[in-house]
């Protein structure tokens, strides 16, 4: 069948991770369209050695689209996905705008791949932190029942876009230059410093990014059993997310056992000796498909507990990359 492809978004930061992914991965399609705002309009994008101008996203611009990659933020989500789902196109939306709707799949393909098949029209990418943290969870919870997740996440400036990327620079510039540093996008200096503060926080304390962790792990895992907590936590680090969790289990998992299970899953990569300094570092997660997931030892303060350390790349695992192969187990099974 002819299938035409859009891209919304394609000049964001996450827009251009998709279209690295999509190259790099040799995506077929017949057509391709990339859409964005109308200041962004009239740009060229080079794609596949080959230069595309930028089209308006407008309510007309899904006609005959088949398949569609979302990576605009959740106000145009909001407004744009449910267009194009009445116009026939499958929607992959990378914002929070769906996630936690009943109605539409949340997804992570080493997890819950045959969940694509439920949508009616839109499929939601799961939030960064969680992606990378129920890709190392899923095979050890098949294994022996998770209980409980404690989880500290270590998070990249990118999950906050360029313009925090670039902040982090001028931060670091100013303060080595002696100069007064500038505050536009975090409330605190984020260069050489720790925020534990990450989006706007709700009258239990906790912040929406700590709820999307608890929520989104529940439904994605397919178990509300799971009890989760999380402090996410905003670094000095341009690219990849890192976490520490602490999981207890309802049977027994040794951290042998664990390596063993991690070693065959599929999106992971163990680093595990802590003896020749080998663990996961966002430095090495940069750039790369896999998650990273090391230090995995007993916690001897419950039955059947494990901490870990996992990392991956937000903006290529945690946004782009997950996207793309909800996209290519759609087109591969169901579109």
């Amino acid at each position: 069948m002819s299938r035409h492809v859009a891209v919304v978004g394609a000049t964001g930061a996450v827009g251009q991770e998709f279209l690295r992914v999509l190259e790099q991965r040799k995506f077929t399609y017949d057509r391709i369209t990339f859409l964005a705002s109308s200041r962004s309009a009239g740009k060229t994008i080079t794609f596949q050695g080959r230069p595309h101008t930028v089209v308006e996203l407008t309510e007309k611009s899904f006609e005959g689209v088949d398949l569609a990659l979302f990576s605009a933020g959740g106000s145009i989500s909001k407004k744009f996905a449910p267009i194009a789902a009445a116009a026939g196109t499958v929607v992959v939306d990378n914002s929070s705008a769906f996630r936690m709707d009943p109605q539409v799949p949340l997804v992570v393909p080493e997890v819950n791949p045959e969940d694509v098949k439920a949508h009616k029209g839109i499929i939601a990418n799961p939030n960064c932190s969680t992606i990378q943290m129920v890709v190392a969870l899923k095979p050890l919870h098949d294994a022996a029942k998770i209980k409980r997740v404690v989880v500290s996440t270590y998070q990249a400036v990118s999950g906050t876009g360029q313009k925090a990327i670039k902040e982090l620079e001028q931060q670091v510039l100013a303060i080595y230059n002696m100069k007064t540093i500038e505050k536009k996008v975090y409330p605190h200096q984020i260069a050489f410093n720790v925020l534990p503060h990450i989006d706007s926080f709700l009258d239990t304390g906790y912040t929406k990014e700590e709820m999307k962790m608890v929520n989104e792990t529940k439904k994605i895992m397919e178990d509300d059993s799971i009890a989760v907590t999380a402090t996410t936590v905003r670094v000095p680090v341009f690219y990849g997310h890192s976490e520490s969790v602490n999981i207890e289990f309802e049977r027994e998992m040794t951290p042998d056992m664990a390596r063993k299970l991690l070693k065959k899953a599929p999106g992971i990569k163990v680093v595990d000796d802590p003896a020749k300094n080998k663990y996961p570092l966002a430095i090495d997660a940069a750039g790369k498909d896999d998650t990273y997931v090391g230090r995995i030892r007993i916690d001897d303060t419950v039955k059947y507990g494990l901490n870990m350390w996992i990392v991956a790349d937000n903006i290529r695992k945690g946004a782009a990359l997950n996207a793309v192969q909800i996209a290519e187990a759609l087109i591969k099974k169901y579109l």
